[in-house]
């Protein structure tokens, strides 16, 4: 059973899946954390549209005038805008590179932060929203094709953590800079700011990031190989249930961060600018979680890294709905659970992506796009429909939390079941 369940290792070094940019060595001179340091900016743009702005929901409410339900929205367009332009952002890399794609992403986030920072209604600040969102993809999926690109899986794990392990102090952060801008300057300061990153950012790129797709390796792009390649690994049962087992148990998480105003706020009662504890353990966790699966990388096998981390986060959330269950929930320890359910996700999370980028090396932004595309349908279900159901008791998000954890372990378990994964 243990065989069956956690089969997985990574491709042979001579494997066709292995295959590497043939001048990897000489697109990136400078030492290897200062590239983590570089793609984890570009997927800083995430957490930080997100979380810079939930402290400031009273502000928004008052001056536009807008219903719990439009701020809501305001989120779910985001996260729904940023599933959808997934769908083309890897198949743009896969066929006119890495670099562009990441530098026309980062330039249209900034404007459309100029955007949110000056509407004047509730539908024009979600129409930005969704803006942000269509555009912030471009640099969190294309990067983790550059990182494969560029090395071989057990230095591709450790590079991917080092990027986990410098983005998870975006998210600690974000919502302190959120509150303080908020607080001395309204809430328009906080898109203001974030046009300000997307600016910065861009620049940074376009002098230091290589192109890391060769000519020689890229996609025509048309309709028909577009398709064409949905349509092979959607139709790749491997695929989908990797997706899903890296994707859905991330809003095992991410669920309370998009109920921060109520799990914080109404049942904790914290005050906005005390919302920065619960973002400093949980990334504290994502940031241990992520050191750890760099200082395992080819030391264990892979599947058993993933196998811990979800042993990780099964025994937690089950233990958070017994404490739930049993008392009432209070700063002193609600948050912590979470925090340790940050590090069994960040601990299996980069040895799953990698294997699913090497289902079909030739289309790994591709790959990386759709696997985006899943997480990001998820979140916006979880933003849009689960949270507002749940947000208001700590017991239902502690239920809810142990569900979506479940549906990536019983992914995970059906992969390993399958006859082929048992031959390997």
């Amino acid at each position: 059973m243990h065989g069956a369940i956690w089969p997985f290792r990574y491709p042979r070094p001579d494997s066709p899946s292995a295959e590497l940019n043939p001048n990897a060595d000489r697109l990136w001179t400078a030492p290897r954390w200062a590239l983590a340091m570089l793609l984890a900016c570009l997927g800083m743009l995430g957490p930080f549209s997100i979380d810079t702005y939930l402290p400031a929901f009273p502000g928004i409410a008052q001056t536009l005038s807008a219903s719990p339900l439009q701020l809501q929205q305001t989120l779910s367009a985001y996260l729904f805008g940023f599933a959808f332009m997934n769908l083309f952002h890897g198949a743009l890399a896969d066929s006119f590179g890495r670099r562009p794609v990441i530098l026309a992403g980062v330039a249209v986030f900034a404007l459309a932060s100029i955007g949110c920072a000056l509407a004047a209604s509730p539908a024009q600040l979600i129409g930005f929203r969704a803006l942000q969102g269509l555009a912030t993809g471009a640099g969190t999926v294309v990067s983790r094709a550059v990182i494969r690109d560029m090395f071989p899986p057990a230095d591709a794990q450790r590079v991917m953590s080092q990027v986990t392990l410098f983005f998870g102090v975006a998210p600690a952060i974000a919502p302190l800079v959120g509150g303080v801008l908020f607080v001395h300057a309204g809430w328009r300061s906080i898109f203001w700011f974030l046009a300000a990153v997307g600016a910065a950012l861009w620049l940074v790129n376009f002098r230091l990031l290589p192109e890391t797709l060769e000519a020689a390796a890229r996609q025509p792009f048309n309709l028909r190989n577009l398709m064409r390649g949905y349509a092979s690994l959607l139709g790749n049962p491997r695929f989908v249930l990797l997706a899903l087992a890296s994707g859905v148990p991330f809003n095992g998480m991410f669920l309370y961060v998009l109920s921060a105003p109520a799990f914080l706020g109404e049942l904790l009662q914290l005050a906005p600018t005390q919302f920065f504890w619960f973002f400093v353990i949980n990334i504290a966790g994502i940031m241990g979680g992520a050191w750890v699966s760099g200082r395992l990388a080819g030391r264990i096998a892979p599947r058993r890294q993933v196998r811990w981390g979800y042993a990780i986060m099964a025994a937690v959330s089950a233990a958070n709905v017994a404490a739930n269950a049993l008392f009432a929930a209070n700063a002193a320890w609600a948050m912590l659970p979470i925090a340790i359910y940050s590090f069994g996700w960040a601990l299996l999370t980069p040895v799953v992506t990698l294997m699913l980028l090497d289902v079909e090396p030739e289309r790994r932004g591709l790959a990386a796009s759709l696997q985006a595309v899943i997480g990001s349908v998820a979140n916006g279900i979880v933003a849009g429909l689960l949270s507002p159901l749940v947000m208001h008791s700590a017991l239902l998000l502690s239920v809810a939390s142990l569900g979506l954890m479940s549906i990536g372990l019983a992914a995970w378990m059906v992969l390993g079941s399958r006859p082929a994964a048992r031959r390997r």
